[in-house]
C-alpha cells in the first residue's frame, strides 16, 4: 500500500500567502465545522450551509463562518461534509448552482461515491474526493475543533477525469487546515480505511457490546482499567453515521473482519485445550504478531500524538504520478 501513497510535506507555516480565500462548507457537523474553523483561523472567508437549521446556527455562533447567501459569489472550494450516501446528490446540486470553482468532500469512503457522482452526471473534472484521517467519537458542531487536522493525513483520491488544478487547489485547502496530503486511488483508500478505521470501529463496538446487558453491573465495570476504556472509545460513535459508512465500504470491511475472526476462532479453540497442549502455539503466535503490529502502529503514529510516515515526497508540480 505504501507505493500507492504520495505524501505532501508542505507546511502551512511556509506559505507566503493563502491561495484559498473563500470556501463554502456544506454540512455543519464535527468535520465540516472543524474544517470551517481551521480555514477561518488561516484567514479564509467561510460560508456555511446545512439542512439542519440548529447545526447551522451553532456553527455560526462558534464563528466558523456565516450562513451562505443566495447572492454569494462562487467559492474557491466547496467542501461537502455530508454522509457518504448524500455526497453525489449534494455535489450535483452544488455544481448546478455554481457554488464554487472546485469541489471536494470529506466522507470516509471514496470508490462508491465517485461512481455515484459519475452516474449522477456530476462534473468530475472539478471534483477531488477527499477524506481527512481525523475525527472524534462525539459528533455535531459543538465537538468541532480548529486543530482537529493538525499533523494528520488527509487522503485525496482524484479520478481519471480530475483536473490537476483542482487537485492543487484542494491540496492548498488541506495545508491550510494543518494536515498533510496523501494521494492515492479511491480503491486503495477504501481498503486502507477499512483496515485502519472502519473495521476497528466494528471491533470496538463488538467488545463494548459485551457489557451492554448481561454482566454489565457495577461490580464488573468497577474493575475496568484503561485498556478497556481505550479499546472501546470509538464504540461511542453515532450508529446512523457508521451504518452509512459501512454500507459504502462493506466488502473491504468484511474482508478485514473475517481475517480477525479467523484469528479469534483459532485462539478460542486453543484456549479450550488442556494447558500445555501444542495448540497453544496459536495463542503465542497471535500475541507475537500483535507485538509486531503494535510496533508498526506506534512507529507510524508516533508517541507524541502526531502521525509520522517515512514516505515524504512532495506532490508533483506537473503530473499525477503516484495517485
Amino acid at each position: 500500500m505504501a507505493k500507492a501513497i504520495l505524501t505532501s510535506t508542505t507546511d502551512r507555516t511556509t506559505r507566503s500567502a493563502p491561495a484559498i480565500r473563500h470556501v463554502t462548507v456544506i454540512g455543519c457537523g464535527l468535520i465540516g465545522t472543524s474544517v470551517a474553523l481551521a480555514l477561518r483561523a488561516d484567514g479564509a472567508r467561510v460560508t456555511l450551509a446545512d439542512q439542519d437549521p440548529r447545526s447551522l446556527v451553532e456553527a455560526v455562533r462558534m464563528e466558523a463562518g456565516v450562513a451562505l447567501d443566495a447572492d454569494e459569489p462562487p467559492a474557491d472550494v466547496v467542501v461537502i461534509a455530508t454522509p457518504p450516501s448524500t455526497v453525489a446528490e449534494v455535489l450535483r446540486d452544488a455544481q448546478g448552482r455554481g457554488l464554487g470553482t472546485v469541489y471536494t468532500d470529506v466522507a470516509s469512503t471514496k470508490a462508491r461515491i465517485l461512481s455515484s457522482a459519475e452516474l449522477a452526471g456530476c462534473d468530475l473534472s472539478t471534483y477531488v474526493p477527499g477524506h481527512p484521517m481525523a475525527g472524534r467519537e462525539i459528533s455535531g458542531p459543538g465537538a468541532a475543533r480548529a486543530d482537529l487536522f493538525d499533523g494528520r493525513k488527509w487522503a485525496l483520491c482524484p479520478g481519471p477525469a480530475t483536473a490537476l488544478y483542482a487537485v492543487r487547489t484542494v491540496t492548498e485547502l488541506v495545508t491550510a487546515c494543518g494536515a498533510q496530503v496523501a494521494l492515492l486511488s479511491p480503491y486503495a483508500h477504501d481498503r486502507a480505511a477499512a483496515a485502519v478505521s472502519h473495521a476497528p470501529l466494528v471491533l470496538s463496538a463488538a467488545l463494548a457490546a459485551r457489557f451492554a446487558y448481561a454482566g454489565a453491573g457495577p461490580d464488573v465495570l468497577s474493575l475496568a482499567g484503561r485498556a478497556l476504556y481505550d479499546m472501546t472509545r470509538v464504540a461511542g460513535s453515532p450508529p446512523e453515521l457508521w451504518i452509512d459508512i459501512l454500507v459504502h465500504n462493506a466488502v473491504a470491511v468484511a474482508d478485514m473482519l473475517e481475517e480477525v475472526v479467523d484469528d479469534l476462532t483459532a485462539v478460542a479453540a486453543a484456549l479450550r485445550e488442556p494447558d500445555g497442549s501444542t495448540s497453544w502455539g496459536v495463542v503465542a503466535d497471535l500475541l507475537v504478531r500483535g507485538n509486531l503490529g503494535r510496533e508498526l502502529i506506534v512507529d507510524a503514529y508516533g508517541t507524541d500524538g502526531k502521525q509520522h510516515h517515512r514516505l515524504q515526497e512532495r506532490v508533483p508540480a506537473g503530473s499525477m504520478e503516484g495517485a
